[in-house]
Formats: C-alpha cells, sequence, structure tokens
C-alpha cells in the first residue's frame, strides 16, 4: 500500500455497486441529522457503524496501522450541483476527545455537535487514518478529493506553510468507481473543488480509525459521536 509512502492510495472495488446502493439507498431516508453538506455524526446510523467495522476496511486500516484498528468518527459529505462547495487545501487535524486537558502541543479547542475537540500534535495524527468510502463515482466533474502526495510527513503547518506546498507539489485527484475506498492521513494535505457541469453527485463516506484510544498525557479519544456498536470492544470480535 503506497499510503505509508505518499500518504494515501487509491483502492477501486473494494464494495460491490449493488452494495453502495444499498447504503445509499439506506441514507437517502430520514435516518441521520444532516445539513446540505452531509451529516457529521454518521457513525449514529446502524448502516453506518456496520460498513465502518466491516472486515474489508478493517484489514485496509491494519494494513497501515497494525494492531487491532476500530472506527471512531463517521462523516457523510453530500456534493452535488445544488449542494456545492470548494475546500481548500488543509489538514485535517482536530480529534475529539472524553475530556479537555491543558497539555502541550495540543488546541485551541472547540465543542461541535456536542463534541469536544482539540487540534492534535503530529504524533497523535500519526496513530490515525482514514478511509474515504464512495458510494458514487468519484470523477474530475464532481469535486473530487485532492492531494499533495508526501505531505503528512512534514507535521502540522501553517496556513502559509501548505499555501507554499500546494505551489511547490503536483496535486493527485483521487478518482475512483462507487465502490471504491481512498485511503488518506490526517497530515495529507488536500483540498477539493466544487462540481462543475452536469457532473452527478458524489457521496462519500469518511471514517476514521485509530488502534488506541489512549493519546497520551491523559487524553482519550472520544466517541460520543459513534454508535455504540463500534466501541473497541465490540469491534475486536467482529474481525476476525
Amino acid at each position: 500500500m503506497t499510503s505509508r509512502d505518499s500518504g494515501f492510495d487509491v483502492l477501486p472495488d473494494v464494495f460491490s455497486p449493488a452494495e453502495m446502493q444499498g447504503v445509499s439507498a439506506h441514507l437517502a431516508t430520514p435516518t441521520l441529522r444532516r445539513s446540505r453538506a452531509g451529516a457529521r455524526n454518521a457513525g449514529s446510523d446502524p448502516v453506518v457503524a456496520a460498513l465502518a467495522r466491516d472486515n474489508r476496511l478493517v484489514r485496509i486500516a491494519r494494513g497501515v496501522l497494525g494492531g487491532d484498528p476500530f472506527p471512531y468518527r463517521a462523516t457523510l459529505f453530500d456534493k452535488s450541483k445544488r449542494s456545492n462547495w470548494l475546500v481548500v487545501w488543509h489538514q485535517d487535524t482536530a480529534l475529539p476527545l472524553r475530556t479537555r486537558r491543558d497539555v502541550p502541543g495540543w488546541g485551541p479547542w472547540s465543542i461541535k455537535a456536542g463534541v469536544l475537540y482539540a487540534h492534535a500534535p503530529a504524533e497523535a495524527l500519526s496513530r490515525i487514518v482514514a478511509l474515504r468510502v464512495h458510494l458514487d463515482d468519484s470523477t474530475a466533474e464532481n469535486g473530487p478529493l485532492k492531494v499533495l502526495p508526501g505531505t503528512h510527513h512534514l507535521g502540522v503547518l501553517t496556513d502559509a506553510q501548505i499555501k507554499d506546498s500546494s505551489r511547490a507539489i503536483e496535486p493527485v485527484a483521487c478518482l475512483v468507481g462507487a465502490g471504491g475506498v481512498v485511503v488518506m492521513r490526517p497530515l495529507l494535505v488536500h483540498s477539493s473543488s466544487k462540481v462543475s457541469g452536469p457532473a452527478p453527485r458524489r457521496v462519500v463516506l469518511h471514517i476514521e480509525y485509530a488502534t488506541s484510544r489512549q493519546l497520551g498525557d491523559g487524553l482519550e479519544l472520544q466517541f460520543a459521536d459513534i454508535s455504540e456498536q463500534l466501541r473497541p470492544d465490540r469491534v475486536a470480535s467482529s474481525t476476525t
């Protein structure tokens, strides 16, 4: 897997189109509290919870992290001509935490949808991987994920450093069909453009995995926004 070197990988056909159609049909019902862009706490849905602990995804996460990875957060992105947005180059540095502790390297702190978050240092983020499950095709016209390969090795960057990286490094568009999975490290600098032309919508489940709830210095990942089915002790029994 190239994710250890470049910070990402594109894996086609992890799931069948029929499986993705079933998930899409379920999510089309009012099962989640959604904004126009998607849903922040998608892991509270039992179908998303089951997908997140699917052996195929857990094996991919294990290939990157080792150990016994478990999902702790899931986010639904639903981009279309009606719900369209531009995401500038950035890194994913905020982690959900159980309690606040003023530890060097952590912060600023915030609360989103009732969950406590803090921006984390590079060492903690190196133990996280995100799997983006595509329910629809990701094409050049429907605002695909774009990445700057290798930037996850640079640590937590300032806005100016991210801008410099976007000028110096050739971006890669992560194009994959429905049922494909994009593997990415949180510190990988990434962005996405708006949907252009008559392109169909792009629906993605962004699921994050870790191998330990403990992050050091008394800090622990929070699972409050995830279904009880995603608890590490429940996941362990389903990954054999």
